[in-house]
């Protein structure tokens, strides 16, 4: 009876600790610190499908070492050498039940952990059947171009065209954050943008988004989204792609849908119609182009 008694005693501190632990946790940590999380407004229309896959995952990988853990020291423990011991213990071939706990569970995770991704990712990627706005990103060494795109009449267009990071003389490597190429996004409008690359490979990275996809030379990807927070983001290319990758910035402006409207006004007054496209490109190891042999040859 004492026993039970202090076994109870000894549990109600530790279950009060844990009580106290998780309710003083902030919205950060329990988005497990990841970027865009410490407020209670999604950032996107996707991104608490990541965190809950996330967190999710943690959660399980976490039990998984703590049952990992407690097999390890029960294995040292009830199979130490006994005092007043000697020779070596019996030695088995085969443990049935032991083999197919570590086969079976093992599979079980991976497959779970592959049907929820898989599941979230199909989400994630799902096109938008009339999207209210589509963009065209261009990535190249080290800036970006943005088009947005006028879908009813596409030479009513407008652009921007960026340049790398700018970098302040004496200031410990920070940059021009007004200088920066800029996306504008309409909030709670449905987007769609078209991924290209001008050059070698590029990677497009709004780090709050929690989503980033390739730009492949001679590829369009296209990425989904309906951005729900407004605000300004951090945005960058996160694929090594030459000298100076660390400059190859942006970033995105959610702002109301009559703002959108508003820039892509200003836009088209500043004399930036139209659509720049993929004359541009420096990347001449595409398919279909000539190479500078045969072209050499053509000149004689």
């Amino acid at each position: 009876m004492r026993s039970n008694r202090r076994k109870r005693w000894a549990v109600i501190p530790l279950a009060v600790g844990l009580v106290v632990a998780l309710a003083g946790c902030t919205q950060e940590q329990l988005h497990g610190w990841l970027p865009g999380t410490n407020t209670t407004v999604n950032t996107t229309n996707h991104t608490s499908s990541v965190v809950g896959l996330w967190v999710t995952s943690w959660i399980v990988l976490l039990l998984v070492g703590l049952i990992v853990w407690i097999l390890i020291i029960w294995a040292a423990v009830m199979f130490r050498r006994r005092k007043g011991q000697t020779g070596l213990p019996i030695q088995l071939r085969y443990n049935m039940p032991v083999e197919i706990f570590y086969t079976v569970v093992p599979l079980i995770l991976v497959l779970g952990f592959f049907a929820f991704t898989a599941k979230d990712q199909a989400a994630i990627e799902k096109p938008f059947a009339h999207p209210d706005a589509t963009i065209h990103v261009y990535g190249k060494r080290w800036a970006w171009d943005f088009n947005y795109i006028d879908t009813s009449n596409p030479n009513q267009s407008v652009y921007t065209q960026g340049i790398q990071a700018q970098e302040i003389q004496g200031a410990n490597g920070a940059i021009k954050t007004n200088e920066l190429p800029t996306l504008y996004l309409p909030q709670g409008k449905k987007v769609r943008i078209e991924l290209s690359s001008r050059d070698v490979n590029h990677s497009f990275w709004i780090i709050d988004f929690l989503y980033k996809k390739d730009m492949i030379p001679g590829r369009l990807n296209d990425e989904y989204v309906i951005p729900e927070k407004l605000g300004t983001y951090a945005g960058k290319c996160a694929e090594l792609c030459g000298e100076y990758h660390s400059l190859m910035l942006f970033q995105v402006k959610v702002v109301t849908p009559q703002q959108y409207d508003t820039y892509l006004a200003s836009l088209k007054k500043a004399g930036n119609v139209g659509l720049l496209g993929s004359e541009y490109n420096t990347n001449t190891n595409q398919p279909n182009n000539v190479t500078p042999v045969q072209a050499s040859g053509a000149n004689k």
